[in-house]
């Protein structure tokens, strides 16, 4: 079932699968209702080196390719996404580290953050710039000594407990997107505030807030990469981010379609259990194939980025299918699981809300597909 997986991939997913079993899974219903953010998972996943599963082990990451970082988050979701969504987070974020970083900014936050001793934001999202980013309103000056940060942003992930943040902003608000640039920006800087914790549907236990930047000032050496290259740095990670967001609502379905048939196996109806009707069959029957379809569309991507090729349209396709799929079938589970799939305790409901947000983050679904058509058209 997992044709494109070298030994090494499955060792490596045989031992996610085991601790997200034994850590993860226990913990995911008391996480969704409590909405904590699970410090002492992310410590242990450091440790085993989740984090950073594709960066240069010189640089304090696993040393692995985008195919094993897309099998660790299927089988973390698998057992909670919120804690996959956490590891989606530190991979993009130290990726532009790693490829964009000097050493002395690896030094003070790539290597921390690896090991969970500093915890990051991506800051990109504004009340008017979501999927279109030419209305970004942040902005940074330059000063005789650095910059001068100002700006607003909106449902970012981590806002509530970030120790810094990658923030985009625009440095030239004349050069359209040839005019934003990223800043590492502490937590700690006068003017940094984090606002207000949101209330989410879903992935309850990932916290997303607000950032405000009042006149943050910083010095010369808070620039990552080069000026005015920072929306397309931005989005050279997020093939693999969609890669990362597909193999997460993989991990979704799969756990949806192994409640269903525990479920369907014990819940009896007109004297029979529910697995003998071909109603459920189906709707189980069609998770299975989805599920397969989606993974296989996924590691494709994923190994195609692997080869040094581009992978726009296959990492597209991977996420927006696999996002409409975890939508889709965990409805359908919940479906199987009658009045019982409604109420919360039970695995399925959780799945099924936190599923709605892979059709929405990374870049929504109908974004992906204007991206597949544009590949197409030309």
């Amino acid at each position: 079932m997992t044709p494109l997986l070298a030994e090494r991939h499955v060792q490596i997913r045989d031992a996610v699968r085991r601790f997200a079993g034994e850590r993860i899974r226990p913990v995911a219903s008391e996480l969704d209702e409590s909405e904590r953010f699970p410090a002492e998972l992310y410590a242990e996943m450091a440790a085993l080196g989740l984090f950073g599963i594709a960066i240069p082990e010189g640089l304090g990451g696993a040393g692995g390719d985008a195919l094993a970082y897309a099998v660790v988050m299927e089988e973390l979701a698998r057992g909670c996404a919120s804690v996959a969504d956490q590891c989606g987070l530190v991979e993009l974020v130290g990726t532009l580290l790693a490829a964009y970083g000097t050493p002395e900014q690896q030094e003070r936050y790539l290597r921390p953050l690896l090991k969970a001793e500093r915890r990051c934001a991506y800051a990109l999202t504004e009340a008017e710039a979501g999927s279109d980013l030419s209305n970004l309103r942040s902005t940074a000056m330059r000063t005789a000594d650095g910059w001068t940060l100002a700006g607003r942003k909106l449902w970012i992930h981590n806002a509530p407990v970030c120790d810094f943040a990658c923030v985009l902003a625009r440095t030239d608000p004349s050069a359209g997107h040839r005019g934003m640039s990223i800043f590492l920006v502490d937590r700690d800087s006068p003017g940094f505030v984090a606002g207000r914790k949101e209330h989410k549907m879903g992935q309850r236990a990932s916290q997303v807030g607000a950032l405000e930047f009042e006149d943050v000032k910083l010095p010369a050496g808070a620039l990552l990469g080069p000026e005015g290259r920072g929306f397309h740095l931005m989005m050279s990670v997020l093939d693999k981010g969609r890669i990362g967001i597909g193999a997460l609502a993989v991990g979704i379905v799969q756990a949806a379609l192994e409640a269903s048939i525990d479920y369907a196996k014990v819940r009896r109806q007109f004297d029979r259990p529910i697995a003998e009707f071909q109603a459920v069959q189906w709707m189980i029957a069609d998770m299975a194939k989805d599920a397969h379809a989606a993974r296989l569309m996924v590691h494709a991507a994923a190994v195609k980025l692997d080869a040094g090729e581009r992978a726009t349209i296959e990492a597209s396709m991977a996420k927006c299918f696999a996002a409409d799929a975890a939508v889709a079938h965990t409805a359908n589970a919940v479906q199987i699981h009658g009045g019982s799939g409604y109420i919360r305790g039970f695995e399925v409901e959780r799945l099924y809300r936190d599923a709605k947000i892979t059709q929405i983050y990374e870049g929504t679904n109908q974004i992906q597909r204007m991206i597949i058509a544009r590949q197409l058209l030309g």
